[in-house]
C-alpha cells in the first residue's frame, strides 16, 4: 500500500510511517489544508484534515495510478470544549482511498492560560511556542503536545493516535459489514 501524508513536515510523515511499520510506503506530499493557518474549532481543524488527505491522495494519481494506496491528512488546531474553562490543543485524521472518508481525533491537551490569551488573541500556536521557548520551530520537534506534557507525549504520538484510529476501517476486519 501506498501512503501520501498531505504535508510536507516530517513530523506528520513520521507519525504516519510509525503507525504502518514498515508495512506500506510512505511519502510526504505538500498540499494545501484550505483552512486558517490557525484553525479553531473542531470543524474547521477536521476539514482541515479532510482537505490535506483528499489533496494527498489526488497528487499520487499519476506516480502510482494502479496500486493501492490512501492520502492521509493530519491537521492540529485550538477548540474550545464545552464545560472546560481552558482552550485545548486538538488534532484530527482524516484518510481516503477515493471512495471512503475516515475521521479520527487525536488526544487533546489544555493550554496554560498564559498560552491561551495570546491563541485567543489572534496569534497562531506555533510561533507562540517558539517565542514561549525562545526556539524555533517547535511544531517539527516536540511540538506543543511534547512541552504541555514535558515529553511524556511528543506531537508524533500525538498525531500517531488519530491517524491510527482514521486509518482503522481501512485495516481492521470489525468495519466490514455483516
Amino acid at each position: 500500500m501506498h501512503v501520501a501524508v498531505g504535508s510536507a513536515n516530517p513530523v506528520k510523515r513520521r507519525a504516519v510511517a510509525s503507525v504502518v511499520a514498515g508495512e506500506w510506503t510512505v511519502e510526504s506530499v505538500a498540499v494545501p489544508s484550505d483552512v486558517a493557518e490557525q484553525p479553531r474549532g473542531h470543524v474547521e481543524t477536521r476539514t482541515g484534515a479532510e482537505n490535506r488527505a483528499r489533496a494527498a491522495f489526488d497528487a499520487t494519481a499519476e506516480t502510482s495510478p494502479s496500486s493501492p494506496r490512501l492520502g492521509v491528512g493530519i491537521e492540529g488546531g485550538v477548540a474550545d470544549v464545552e464545560g472546560c474553562d481552558a482552550l485545548f490543543l486538538v488534532n484530527w485524521a482524516a484518510a481516503t482511498d477515493g471512495e471512503r472518508l475516515t475521521r479520527a481525533t487525536g488526544p487533546s491537551f489544555p493550554l496554560p492560560d498564559h498560552v491561551a490569551r495570546r491563541i485567543r488573541d489572534g496569534e497562531e500556536l506555533g510561533p507562540v511556542m517558539d517565542d514561549e521557548l525562545g526556539e524555533s520551530d517547535v511544531k517539527k520537534r516536540q511540538g506543543a503536545a511534547g512541552v504541555f506534557t514535558a515529553g511524556m507525549v511528543d506531537r508524533e504520538a500525538s498525531l500517531a493516535t488519530g491517524v491510527a484510529a482514521a486509518l482503522g476501517p481501512f485495516v481492521s476486519e470489525q468495519y466490514e459489514s455483516r
